[in-house]
């Protein structure tokens, strides 16, 4: 009981406090008070309306509130701003879930505009409770003047910004690569892939590139074969050690404490090279739907490892990140022949229109006919499928400004 009684008395103290400050204006006065002192301005990053607040908002909405505090004991007149985020996925996610539809198809069927409309009277669902919260907490900020991201004037304010960037020369086009769902047709965050990871078996191949200058083929393992069409350049690491190997189909370049792993059947090292001494080589790649005006070339790479595969890497900078990288530091052209569905755009013929996923095995058949196939394997590992309609993931370089 004593217990009980305790914390009676401590709460019954916080709302005498909370109730003493809202008579008197206190947080108000505050302000008031130190009319032309020294400004401390707080915006706060907004949270979501649509979703209930819960104890971890508690400890982030303490943290907002404690330095304004400090900075008003100082002197300062610290003017504070509550916001709301009412836009992104989270808001459009849990109006799906209310009409019972799922991703981009489902809602231009509904209608762009009646579900925008929808998801502006969804966001303030919970607002009352955020209020409850934030006040019972002692939160100090202006809840009854927020800035409102799905406000004009804060939606103009925003292009104003980017216009002045450009004005100045500091926005450029480029590519992010992200993992994208083709069915749902938006890009998903980390915390959303974390949540759809199945354990499969793929088909990987390892394919041979064949050199230029020596007629050595250079070996690239990869578990996504239907990224071979776009491939642009081949990575290796300078300072890593590599192989020339002797088989009875020719001469096949890995990395040396690879070799043993790779090879397939008797083999003889003939010499032993720095990645170095590879860079700058052109070769012919497997598929060659397209020629890039700068590509199928070596490059250096030192995030390139002999701690799987073949110690070379297969670049296609419109599905990976290190790749993308990696060939714009290089001036390697960026290529695409992948659709915002998934499929094949029409550049890449015996496979036009088709879900890339699904020609993994007709793509290792074809190379294996044109006798740029090494070896290939079923490989399991765990891949990244949507959490929403279980489509696999692809990596995918969405346009985006910088």
């Amino acid at each position: 009981m004593h217990k009980v009684d305790v914390k009676e008395k401590a709460r019954t103290r916080d709302q005498r406090i909370l109730k003493k400050w809202n008579e008197e204006g206190t947080f108000k006065k505050s302000i008031e008070n130190r009319s032309g002192k020294p400004n401390f301005v707080f915006f706060e990053g907004p949270p979501t309306a649509n979703g209930a607040p819960h104890i971890g908002h508690v400890l982030g909405r303490v943290i907002k509130d404690f330095v304004p505090r400090y900075k008003t004991m100082k002197g300062y007149r610290v003017v504070r701003k509550a916001g709301w985020d009412t836009h992104g996925l989270p808001v459009e996610l849990g109006v799906e879930k209310q009409l019972g539809i799922s991703g981009k198809q489902d809602i231009e069927k509904y209608g762009v505009e009646e579900f925008v409309k929808k998801c502006k009277d969804s966001v303030f669902e919970y607002e009352k409770q955020w209020r409850e919260l934030t006040e019972a907490i002692g939160y100090w900020t202006d809840l009854d003047h927020p800035y409102i991201t799905l406000e004009n004037n804060y939606i103009e304010s925003v292009w104003n910004i980017l216009s002045t960037i450009h004005g100045k020369g500091l926005l450029y086009r480029g590519h992010r690569v992200s993992p994208y769902c083709p069915c749902c047709q938006t890009t998903l965050s980390s915390h959303e892939v974390a949540q759809g990871y199945e354990d499969v078996k793929d088909l990987s191949a390892t394919a041979k590139f064949k050199l230029h200058d020596s007629g050595d083929y250079v070996l690239a393992w990869t578990t996504t074969p239907w990224t071979l069409p776009s491939h642009v350049a081949l990575a290796m690491n300078p300072d890593m050690e590599y192989a020339r190997v002797q088989q009875e189909d020719g001469v096949y370049i890995v990395a040396k404490n690879l070799v043993e792993h790779v090879m397939k059947g008797d083999y003889t090292v003939l010499s032993t090279h720095k990645g170095s001494e590879f860079v700058g080589q052109s070769y012919t790649p497997p598929f060659t739907y397209f020629k890039p005006e700068k590509g199928n070339i070596i490059v250096g790479a030192s995030f390139v490892t002999d701690s799987s595969g073949t110690g070379i890497v297969h670049m296609a900078p419109a599905h990976g990140e290190d790749d993308y990288k990696t060939c714009r530091e290089n001036g390697i052209s960026f290529v695409s022949v992948v659709n915002a569905q998934g499929r094949y755009t029409d550049e890449v013929t015996d496979f036009a229109g088709r879900f890339v996923k699904d020609c993994d095995l007709d793509i290792v058949k074809m190379m294996s006919e044109k006798e740029t196939l090494y070896s290939k394997e079923k490989y399991e590992h765990s891949y990244p499928f949507c959490w929403r309609c279980k489509s696999p993931l692809l990596y995918y370089a969405m346009e985006s400004w910088f």
